[in-house]
């Protein structure tokens, strides 16, 4: 009987081990988002929200806990909430910051947006984050040279790396690991950046990883036809998880599959991979993810969110009564995006430009703003509130009625044309430019007479156009609107118009 319980024993002990052992094949799962501007959910609270994003994350490390969260790129700017000052300071990506801390991303991207900040500003984010960082062609400008950014914490410096590795083990024992090479487009030049060729460091980057793990993956921030072409330079990558578009997409070149989400976590993308390391095929389930009010919110993120929400409600309602009342319904995306609004005449524009003209029941001539005012870089859809058109429009500024002259007008009118691709591109309303001409109200622009035309303070100050200023002898007379009136603040104008 002694000698039967140590056979069964052994045998137990036999089965347990063949039944852990190591299988060669492990399963790992991704949570990409993109261009995430918002933590709190947009459109009237249908769509977002960084609350209801960390629930979709909790289910997946419970299904898996060899999950990774991911930010492709641009999340620290633009938003309504880092225009604002707390203590003296603009927010800039503070928010964010807190909000990514507490759903512990595994890893983030530089976007272009991300050098909207001043130097101070970046490193203060860097500093404050608890999340590692990755890019190969983008570094800190010195006196001396370019360098790798770098958090600072306790006067101990930690590099931010061009490649990244992380390891997986599941339950059978499998072990892999993971790179990953990340890219930034350089559409935002400052002082203080460098960026370097991105095909030429994707390369690089993929060269120095691919003998020190078993798998590269790419976490990049360009436009799509730029991960298209590195994923011509480098095939073997399984996947791409991109930002810069705002909409979502899934793309393939070859075997490389190219997935980018909808901006503001309107989406997420989740992908499932198997991955077998005799064979060295990789398997990818992808899944695009609507977030939306149907998902919980998880409690702890969702208590930084409101904090900052009821900061950003308080200044709000400085200059608007009711920001979360729902004001307009539009089936039709009205775009705010970047590269749009600052190069030709966009939906979200004209709407502006006429509710500046309505701030005067439309006793003006025209109505000009300048497209670098509109901050968004989003479409809005479906319900809008008053936050929405703080968040296109951060900075406010009153609508003021000009008297001008035809002469200094068309002047305006070419330099804002000229500056096509820039924020001194002008939108316009009741002004029309055929084959080369100016018109206003269907007539041809008369130099010598005056027009009274809706300007936005900030483009008075000659920031955007130099000789556009109080000071200019053209400029004939400017009425300033008073507090009683909706142009005291162009978002109480677009409010109002909206309202009617």
């Amino acid at each position: 009987m002694k000698l039967l319980k140590s056979f069964i024993y052994l045998l137990s002990i036999i089965i347990v081990v063949s039944c852990s052992k190591d299988d060669s094949k492990i399963d790992f799962t991704f949570l990409q988002l993109n261009d995430v501007y918002e933590i709190a959910p947009i459109q009237g609270g249908e769509y977002g929200g960084m609350a209801r994003v960390e629930t979709i994350h909790q289910e997946l490390l419970q299904e898996n806990k060899n999950t990774m969260l991911f930010m492709a790129g641009d999340f620290l700017n633009p938003s309504l909430l880092g225009t604002i000052k707390v203590n003296g300071k603009r927010v800039k990506g503070k928010q964010m910051v807190e909000v990514m801390n507490a759903m512990n991303f595994d890893l983030v991207a530089f976007g272009n947006h991300e050098f909207d900040l001043s130097k101070e500003e970046l490193q203060q984010r860097l500093n404050e984050s608890t999340f590692p960082w990755i890019s190969a062609n983008v570094k800190l400008k010195t006196k001396e040279e370019a360098v790798l950014y770098y958090k600072e914490k306790n006067d101990k410096k930690e590099n931010v790396n061009e490649t990244f590795i992380k390891e997986f083990t599941d339950k059978d024992g499998t072990k892999i690991k993971i790179g990953f090479i990340s890219v930034c487009i350089p559409s935002n030049p400052k002082e203080y950046v460098e960026y370097g060729n991105m095909f030429i460091k994707a390369r690089a980057s993929y060269a120095t990883l691919k003998d020190k793990v078993d798998i590269v993956f790419g976490l990049t921030h360009v436009k799509l036809a730029n991960d298209k072409k590195i994923a011509r330079l480098i095939p073997d990558l399984p996947l791409i998880m991109g930002g810069h578009e705002h909409t979502n997409s899934n793309n393939f070149i070859g075997n490389v599959q190219i997935s980018k989400a909808d901006a503001n976590a309107k989406t997420v993308y989740i992908h499932r991979i198997s991955y077998d390391k005799k064979s060295k095929k990789t398997t990818i389930q992808s899944e695009l993810k609507e977030v939306n009010s149907s998902i919980k919110e998880d409690e702890k993120v969702k208590k930084i969110v409101e904090n900052w929400q009821s900061i950003l409600d308080e200044k709000i309602k400085q200059v608007i009564e009711k920001p979360n009342e729902i004001i307009y319904n539009t089936k039709i995306p009205l775009d705010g995006r970047d590269t749009p609004i600052r190069s030709k005449q966009t939906n979200l524009g004209q709407l502006i430009t006429r509710a500046m003209s309505f701030a005067y029941n439309d006793k003006v001539d025209a109505a000009i703003v300048n497209g670098g005012s509109i901050r968004i870089d989003d479409v809005l859809v479906g319900d809008i509130s008053p936050i929405d058109i703080f968040r296109v429009l951060p900075y406010g500024g009153a609508v003021l009625k000009v008297k001008i002259k035809g002469s200094l007008l068309k002047r305006v009118l070419d330099y804002g044309k000229l500056a096509a691709g820039t924020g001194a591109y002008l939108h316009r309303y009741n002004i029309q430019l055929k084959d080369e001409q100016w018109f206003l109200n269907n007539k041809p622009i008369d130099l010598n007479k005056i027009y009274t035309v809706a300007f936005s303070d900030y483009l008075l100050k000659g920031f955007d156009i130099p000789f556009l200023s109080y000071k200019n002898k053209e400029v004939v007379e400017i009425y300033h609107p008073k507090e009683s009136e909706i142009a005291i603040d162009i978002r109480k104008s677009l409010v109002a118009y909206l309202k009617q």
